[in-house]
């Protein structure tokens, strides 16, 4: 630590730290715009020029080292002059349209003009204008004349997103931030350019010339997407959410969100929003009163109970729903006698829930991620599937780390890797067996049984090799992981190479409460979520799901509704194809309209409130199975708050919940086969159809993440099918199929056809990633 003095205070700050962080320190603000603590240093806007003693004149905070006995004054004459100066600078060219600017009331420009900058200008000159850029649907670059120059949204694409998609061309009084050839900007972390803009440049197109700042109500809430339990700040006028900005908290989400948390809350004010309780009468649904949808519910539920036992009513959640209505599901469904309950639809093998010895989790805190210098990620689409984690392993490997990751297609993840492999579904666990055996001969221990004929090749040794090294190692499995057909066979395999070497071991989890529906204990004494769509049942009780977009076999789940006597879907939306097969719909609030608990994959449980009022009718989802369970006259449904519903679940004041375990009880099997004939579906599902409420977010649709599918394949694999890119092929599972364009993609193994799940061309197709038929349409 060196010790400085900073207006007269003495201060001590770590050595290598700048004055404008050491002022920070003391708590002493210094003006600055190009300046930011998560991205390097430019010094180029000049704004935090500070008096030095014994400099010849005023130097940047931002850039210059502290001293030991470094005397610094921020507010001395010299100071003030060189800051106004800067600023007066700075308004040359700047347009004075701060009337009309989405930025004003926010603006660190107009901010800082009040406090240094003069009334009236010296300059008569006209004002330069910059031309308007199209980059996308998300962010407006349609005032660039506001422009200063500071460079951090360049920055940020290239240091944090990964992707530099914006640059400055030309110099001088040209220069000007654009994209290169005219592209537009497509990384899922864009839209933190738009905060960190200090100007109205870059503003959100969403939002824009919608409100002012200071119309807006600001409330705090958790991300409803985000594994990581993202912290956001919501911003309402008029009972409607307008804004979604990031709240920070450097052990999550650190000043970051996604654009699926930033613009998804365009889904909430959808004209799908269901208002009104909807019941099937004469065939057609009509919208009823709330006690005679509830009446219907509870006599249809008791009377199938009756006619053909409990064991035929099944109850299937979506894994972003509350804590609290996890819980009550889960205890109605137990309550009438059925263990059919299941929190985890896109997940294909259960097996693993016998022999688990705890709840699955990340293996560690979030915030430990960057202290790693080892890690594999095993099965993921990472960027798309959890764009905050891939940021935080980006940074990792910027600082030398070594980040591996073996998954189903070779997708450019925008960091630095150690060491890629990219193998079929089927030998996913085959190529993880590969690495598990070369540990084992580098560490020269017993081959683990099952794994005698594997023969591990160069990636797999050098995977090995840094795990060997490694002091702080982890094995993260992703979404693929969990959701393929031998997934308790990947996780017994990376628990083994954590034992060899000493690795952690964890599952970043798919969705918001992941973790938290084990907690809730919303897990199958009967059917599991497959199970209960391959064997029918006549009642289905389905939460915030839209079954032929949100299970791992659509097809099947579609068969098996229509078949059913009772459909009930609580949910925030009308959407068509429910129109098919429910027979009830519950307007049920979203995680904006009601009070709850996420508990993110680090095992961290966030409550929060609603930030605004229900939409028309639409009631909690804990409210209604409450009252249901009153109807259906089970005891202890008799809570007044989600509060005490939580409470139950977890003791007051749980920050952390217990009982977190990624170890498999017994001796899993290890024997792998990746044997496989034909074609094998690789099904990812795209960011802005993860779910029900990115899927209706206008702007998020308009994105190329948001494009048609097409069934994607390597040159090799097309030209022996006889295929070429372009063309018009069926790709069929079981009785579905769907017609697709065919692309050539070469980020996707032999004998394989990527074609997108969640998305309503590919509903009538089946397993996610199971044998699949391809031919000219």
């Amino acid at each position: 630590m060196l010790e400085l003095e900073i207006d007269g205070k003495k201060v001590q700050a770590p050595e290598g730290s700048m004055i404008i962080e050491a002022a920070a320190l003391a708590g002493v603000h210094i003006p600055h715009f190009c300046y930011h603590k998560k991205l390097s240093l430019a010094a180029n806007c000049r704004m935090c020029l500070v008096e030095v003693s014994k400099a010849k004149k005023a130097v940047p905070a931002c850039a210059t080292p502290i001293l030991d006995g470094m005397k610094v004054f921020t507010h001395s004459e010299t100071t003030l002059d060189a800051q106004k100066g800067v600023l007066e600078f700075l308004l040359i060219n700047h347009p004075l349209d701060c009337p009309i600017c989405d930025k004003g009331g926010e603006c660190q420009l107009q901010d800082l003009a009040v406090g240094y900058g003069s009334s009236s200008s010296r300059f008569s000159e006209e004002k330069r204008v910059v031309f308007q850029k199209d980059v996308g649907p998300l962010i407006s670059m349609q005032e660039m004349s506001r422009c200063i120059h500071c460079t951090r949204c360049i920055r940020f694409g290239e240091e944090i997103a990964g992707v530099m998609e914006l640059g400055m061309a030309n110099r001088n009084f040209h220069s000007e931030v654009q994209t290169f050839v005219g592209r537009s900007v497509d990384s899922e972390l864009s839209g933190n350019m738009i905060d960190l803009c200090p100007v109205g440049a870059l503003t959100s197109k969403p939002f824009r010339y919608t409100a002012r700042n200071w119309e807006l109500a600001q409330r705090k809430s958790v991300s409803p997407h985000d594994s990581l339990g993202s912290n956001l700040n919501v911003q309402v006028k008029s009972n409607r959410v307008m804004r979604v900005v990031p709240r920070e908290n450097e052990a999550i989400n650190e000043c970051w969100i996604s654009d699926r948390d930033r613009f998804s809350y365009e889904g909430l004010n959808s004209d799908e929003r269901l208002q009104k309780p909807m019941v099937r009468v004469d065939g057609a649904l009509r919208e009823v009163e709330w006690n005679v949808a509830l009446d219907y519910v509870a006599h249809g539920l008791k009377d199938i109970v009756k006619t053909h036992g409990a064991a035929s009513v099944a109850a299937l959640a979506a894994p972003n729903a509350t804590l609290e209505e996890l819980f009550l599901l889960q205890k109605l469904t137990r309550g009438i006698g059925s263990g059919n309950v299941d929190f985890r639809p896109r997940r294909r093998d259960f097996s693993a829930d016998a022999q688990r010895a705890g709840i699955p989790w990340l293996g560690m805190k979030v915030a430990e991620i960057g202290a790693l210098d080892t890690v594999l990620v095993v099965g993921s689409f990472l960027r798309k599937d959890h764009p905050l984690f891939a940021q935080r392993l980006r940074q990792l490997a910027r600082r030398r780390g070594k980040v591996s990751l073996l998954s189903v297609t070779k997708d450019d993840p925008l960091l630095r890797l150690f060491a890629q492999v990219t193998v079929a579904p089927a030998q996913l666990a085959a190529a993880l067996a590969g690495v598990v055996k070369a540990a084992a001969q580098i560490k020269a221990q017993p081959v683990p049984a099952g794994l005698e004929s594997i023969e591990p090749d160069e990636a797999a040794r050098k995977i090995a090799q840094s795990f060997v090294d490694g002091k702080k190692s982890a094995v993260f499995l992703g979404n693929v992981a969990e959701q393929v057909d031998n997934a308790t066979q990947l996780q017994a395999l990376a628990a083994e190479l954590g034992r060899l070497t000493g690795a952690r071991v964890g599952f970043i989890g798919e969705a918001a409460n992941s973790v938290g529906g084990y907690v809730a204990q919303a897990l199958p004494s009967g059917l599991n979520a497959y199970e209960m769509f391959a064997q029918p049942r006549r009642a289905y009780v389905l939460l915030g799901l839209e079954p032929e977009l949100d299970c791992h076999h659509p097809a099947q789940a579609i068969a098996a509704l229509k078949q059913a006597d009772l459909v009930v879907m609580l949910t925030p939306f009308k959407h068509a194809a429910a129109l098919d097969y429910a027979d009830v719909l519950l307007p049920t609030a979203p995680f904006s309209e009601t009070s709850g608990t996420f508990v993110s994959t680090e095992g961290r449980a966030q409550s929060f409130n609603g930030v605004c009022r229900p939409l028309g009718e639409t009631r909690p989802g804990w409210k209604i199975l409450r009252v249901l369970g009153n109807l259906l006259d089970l005891p202890g449904f008799d809570y007044e708050s989600s509060e005490e519903v939580r409470d139950v679940v977890l003791p007051a004041g749980t920050n952390f919940v217990t009982g977190l375990d990624n170890a498999l009880t017994g001796a899993p099997a290890l024997a792998v086969d990746g044997r496989f004939e034909g074609l094998q579906r690789v099904a990812e599902v795209p960011i802005y159809f993860a779910d029900s409420l990115v899927r209706r977010a206008t702007a998020l649709q308009k994105t190329h993440d948001a494009g048609l599918p097409a069934a994607r394949m390597n040159g090799a694999t097309a030209a022996s099918l006889g295929l070429s890119a372009g063309a018009s092929v069926r790709v069929k599972q079981g009785q579905g199929d769907a017609v697709l364009v065919l692309a050539v993609d070469e980020t996707v193994p032999a004998g394989c056809v990527r074609v997108a799940a969640g998305h309503d061309t590919t509903a009538a197709l089946g397993d996610m990633f199971g044998m699949i038929n391809v031919e000219r349409a």
